[in-house]
């Protein structure tokens, strides 16, 4: 059985890995479909994204990577897929993405979507948080692989923080009680 998982992976983080690891394990192939979306802005091209994916996931020899536009059921139509695989952090995402699903459905009737829950370590993490880290100067390193932590930094015109600012544990001194005295 062929599974699509489809998204604009503008970066993929280890939570998207995370889902497509444990998506090869359940399926016979993998496409990770990268959205090609002239609506938006992204921080990589579709190409860099493509090469990044496929670099992150080299090691899992029933996953493919590739582009489209349109449709997501088109696509996957056209590829010979039965699912579509989405991850799910969260109450909020589960009401969009049965919304999707219901909407997919009517669209093609062959075509399954299989939510899969998040590992807890990465129920808070999305492509939009990364970004917002690496912009302000923090370090993603733990969110993302390495190779793209450095193509994110590059971006950014930044080193990676952990490399210029090593952790420091410092005391922090205890705060001063203060006295209230009262009215009586």
């Amino acid at each position: 059985m062929i599974a699509i998982y489809p998204g604009s992976f503008d970066p993929i983080t280890l939570g998207h890995l995370d889902l497509i690891g444990r998506g090869s394990r359940l399926f016979e192939r993998v496409i990770v479909a990268v959205l090609r979306n002239p609506n938006k802005m992204p921080l990589f091209s579709v190409e860099q994204r493509l090469d990044q994916i496929r670099i992150s996931t080299e090691h899992l020899s029933n996953v493919e990577v590739d582009s489209f536009d349109g449709l997501t059921v088109n696509y996957a139509q056209m590829r010979q897929a039965q699912v579509l695989i989405r991850g799910l952090r969260a109450v909020s995402d589960f009401e969009v993405e049965l919304q999707m699903a219901h909407t997919n459905k009517t669209l093609s009737t062959q075509i399954e979507t299989v939510f899969l829950a998040t590992s807890n370590e990465y129920s808070f993490l999305s492509s939009s948080v990364v970004k917002e880290i690496a912009r302000f100067g923090g370090s993603i390193d733990h969110l993302v692989p390495p190779h793209i932590a450095l193509d994110i930094y590059q971006c950014y015109n930044q080193k990676s923080p952990i490399m210029l600012n090593p952790i420091s544990t410092e005391a922090i001194p205890p705060l001063k009680s203060i006295s209230v005295e009262r009215e009586a």
